[in-house]
């Protein structure tokens, strides 16, 4: 089992990771140790972890800052989610790109998109 993952971010933009990672997808931001707020970046969660609403599946992801950060263009989580299509249309509408790919995994409907740092995330839901 997955604790959390880390996603490394540009120093400076952590209202920019706020306005996805929350706006876009949905997620509560997790209040950072004392210790680790004077790095920057910020965490996020699902609503309600680790308990949360079915399909869910406890995520908690960490924007850390890199400096001489490069966007992770093949590297990335594979994030379940409960709602693809509903996802996929609030991440249009918001301006970011949604690339299917639902034919290669057997079982499971998926996509992928970035952040607003340009790093590759993917979503799945499995098949009915």
């Amino acid at each position: 089992m997955i604790h959390h993952v880390q996603i490394a971010c540009p120093r400076g933009s952590e209202e920019a990771s706020r306005a996805y990672y929350v706006d876009v997808l949905g997620l509560v931001e997790k209040p950072k140790p004392a210790a680790l707020t004077s790095r920057g970046g910020c965490w996020f969660e699902s609503p309600d972890r680790p308990e949360g609403p079915a399909g869910w599946g406890g995520i908690e992801l960490h924007l850390g800052v890199e400096d001489g950060f490069r966007p992770a263009r093949k590297a990335h989580p594979g994030l379940l989610w409960p709602d693809l299509d509903a996802l996929a249309e609030r991440l249009v509408a918001a301006g970011y790109p949604v690339h299917w790919g639902n034919d290669e995994l057997p079982g499971m409907r998926r996509f992928h998109t970035e952040d607003p740092h340009g790093n590759r995330l993917e979503f799945l839901a499995p098949t009915p």
